[in-house]
């Protein structure tokens, strides 16, 4: 039985597993190896530390379908559809520009619920916090090593990681990439932002007339959602969560300095657009009298999503 290892668990990864045991006659032993502590990738979906039910989308926030990709990739669609994965987006966004024959979708369990649907239907055995750092051929099979750990060897290796992560590798990998390749890798630009996510208590009103908004005149802020408000899913039992994108200049000039500046630079921001922000985002917990802000912020390439 061949072995095959796919390097990445966000929604590049995923799919090619999903796609691999779907479609590949013969027996395969599917692995799938993530850095991260869980999958999604830019896809990620974060929970609250005071209630698992909280969780709020740091990356992708709905999934764009245009004509052609409606007709190209229709069967994916319409599995996504009949799972429950994926459901119309019928919140309002505030500046969201719309094409001829485009329609939006969110995900009511959170956007990296796409990934874990793909990831159980090809039945991988997935491992987190792997971390490649050198690929070499032995024996007529790829010897993968990692930062921890015995190297392993497979039959197949299939790299989805972001192009600068592959570059890093060591080892024979880099004599399989020609030099135009390698020019042509190190040309790929990611778009650099923050994204901060709020979990409130339950019972928290943020009352404002849309679900999400896009910022054109704030220097920090482009993007912001009142996250379950968006996928529709409000509970009087579970408390509002909200995300912040900020802007990709932004992102660039503190793309070294520490979390918690940044997330005092994008609060003072966040007065200015949603005044008096500080009384509500806070978190009471369990067994403390005292309640605290649970701000969460994440560094990432946020970018819009076509299956």
């Amino acid at each position: 039985m061949a072995r095959v290892l796919i390097v990445g668990a966000g929604l590049t990864g995923s799919l090619c597993a999903a796609l691999l045991r779907r479609e590949t006659a013969r027996p395969l032993h599917l692995t799938v190896w993530d850095k991260a502590g869980d999958s999604g990738g830019r896809m990620i979906t974060a929970s609250s530390p005071h209630n698992s039910q909280c969780t709020v989308d740091l990356g992708a926030q709905y999934i764009t379908c245009t004509s052609h990709h409606a007709k190209k990739h229709q069967s994916f669609y319409d599995e996504l559809l009949a799972h429950g994965v994926l459901k119309p987006l019928t919140s309002p966004i505030e500046g969201m520009v719309m094409k001829d024959g485009e329609c939006n979708f969110v995900a009511p369990q959170g956007v990296s619920s796409i990934i874990k649907h793909y990831l159980k239907e090809s039945g991988a055995d997935i491992c987190f916090r792997q971390c490649v750092t050198q690929i070499n051929l032995r024996n007529d099979k790829w010897e993968v090593s990692k930062e921890t750990g015995s190297p392993e060897q497979f039959d197949i290796v299939v790299l989805t990681m972001p192009v600068p992560q592959i570059l890093q590798l060591q080892g024979d990998i880099t004599n399989l990439i020609s030099e135009r390749q390698r020019q042509q890798l190190e040309s790929v630009s990611y778009s650099s932002r923050y994204a901060l996510g709020l979990f409130y208590e339950a019972g928290t009103k943020i009352d404002v007339p849309w679900a999400g908004q896009y910022i054109n005149s704030n220097p920090c802020i482009r993007f912001i959602s009142i996250d379950n408000k968006k996928r529709n899913i409000e509970s009087s039992e579970i408390g509002p969560s909200l995300v912040v994108h900020t802007t990709v200049p932004f992102g660039v000039t503190h793309l070294e300095h520490s979390t918690e500046d940044v997330q005092e630079l994008i609060f003072q921001q966040l007065e200015d657009i949603l005044p008096g922000y500080k009384c509500c985002y806070r978190l009471s917990w369990p067994n403390d009298s005292s309640s605290q802000t649970f701000p969460r912020v994440w560094r990432g390439w946020i970018y819009s999503v076509q299956l």
